[in-house]
């Protein structure tokens, strides 16, 4: 009989996570390797956050705070909702976690029983499938692929909904696609969802501020009004802010859905770090320039990747809309082998003869949900990702 949970044997660990720890521990053995598979901005904190954690630690503000987190960052939180999103909501409609990641599994956590199904998209965010089995729930995944933008359609959101559904995860822009739903196609996912009130919408808005080309941000409770009261709508500072390591999410959505994640939270984690909320205090209320200023540098990353991977013999490289990814398609390089003797069968194929025999790490698409594809973040330096670029084409002239 096994000590460990049968629960836990349902999940598998975090595929980016491994191969960025590959990275490392091949770079540490001094091979010249470029990591191109953690999602993280490579700027610093800006200033002024910095300078708020380390007033607050100096205020004394070390102890425990309330558990879903101090009244003045959850009434940031409302303000912040208000002023970009025309949304109203109240602090207690509105819960603070550590990261997003938290807030999505403590919303699944808190509703899901044996037998309830989440519509996930693909492709995905790797966490989302195995929070959902860690939840009880079983992971239905709606493949949007290549051809439709990397966006489901009301068509195949339709077809998916049975009885058992309960929520229908939205991540826009997304991670890996950089795909971004405009309000026109929320609003043709929001008229199949009003026929369908027993469907909640978990609406990852991580990516908010990170939108590119004039796209104009949407979230599905703004476009339609009358879902407001069967969604949670989840952002953070970790990705507009450069703030991955602080651990700062937020949701905001139900009082009866807040109540019960705050439960869940108050017997798992409890609050937040102290200095870290002081922190996401000052980003969401000082001063926004960093916000135009990474979208722009991002922009420019994400034109020059693009333009290099669509040089490269085999791969197609759509343009994403925002984020800081790209998720090219590597269909025409299947069956092929490469220079080191690698047959390229899958994709976990390919990212693994490109980071042996290249040095740059990439996340293979079967860990997203969507073959054969791979993903990019392009959240490193021009440089970096100049030669990165240069190794792949390499790598791809060299298969026969």
């Amino acid at each position: 009989m096994s000590f460990l949970s049968q629960t836990l044997a349902r999940v598998k660990p975090s595929p980016t996570i491994a191969i960025t720890n590959r990275a490392r521990e091949l770079a540490a053995e001094g091979r010249d390797i470029i990591g191109l598979s953690a999602g993280e901005p490579d700027f610093d904190t800006p200033e002024h956050i910095r300078q708020a954690a380390k007033d607050a630690i100096d205020a004394g503000h070390t102890r425990y705070t309330a558990v879903d987190g101090i009244v003045a960052l959850k009434q940031a939180i409302c303000d912040k909702l208000r002023k970009d999103n025309g949304l109203d909501y109240t602090p207690a409609q509105v819960t603070v976690g550590t990261g997003g990641k938290q807030i999505l599994y403590n919303a699944l956590m808190a509703t899901l029983n044996p037998g309830d199904e989440v519509l996930i998209p693909a492709p995905y965010w790797v966490s989302y499938p195995d929070m959902v089995l860690l939840a009880g729930g079983t992971p239905v995944v709606i493949e949007a692929g290549i051809d439709s933008g990397y966006r489901i359609t009301p068509r195949q959101l339709e077809a998916a909904i049975t009885p058992r559904t309960k929520w229908l995860i939205l991540n826009s822009p997304s991670n890996p696609g950089g795909a971004g739903y405009s309000a026109d196609h929320l609003r043709a996912l929001a008229d199949v969802l009003l026929r369908h009130p027993h469907v909640w919408v978990l609406s990852d808005d991580i990516y908010e501020y990170l939108v590119f080309d004039g796209f104009r941000f949407a979230t599905i409770a703004e476009v339609e009004p009358a879902l407001k009261d069967r969604t949670l709508t989840m952002n953070g500072v970790s990705k507009s802010y450069a703030m991955t390591g602080w651990r700062i999410g937020y949701g905001a959505g139900p009082e009866v859905l807040i109540k019960a994640m705050s439960k869940l939270q108050s017997q798992s984690t409890s609050n937040p770090c102290s200095i870290s909320q002081y922190a996401a205090l000052a980003a969401l209320t000082g001063p926004q320039d960093y916000v135009a200023t990474s979208r722009a540098v991002f922009q420019r990353r994400r034109d020059l990747v693009v333009a290099g991977l669509k040089e490269c013999p085999g791969i197609t490289c759509p343009v994403p809309e925002g984020a800081f990814y790209v998720y090219p398609s590597i269909a025409g390089l299947i069956g092929k082998t490469s220079a080191g003797g690698m047959r390229i069968d899958t994709d976990e194929d390919f990212a693994t003869a490109l980071l042996d025999e290249t040095g740059v790490a990439v996340v293979f698409g079967a860990a997203f949900g969507l073959s054969p594809h791979f993903r990019i973040s392009y959240a490193s330096s021009d440089e970096l990702l100049a030669e990165a670029v240069r190794r792949i084409r390499g790598f791809c002239e060299g298969l026969t």
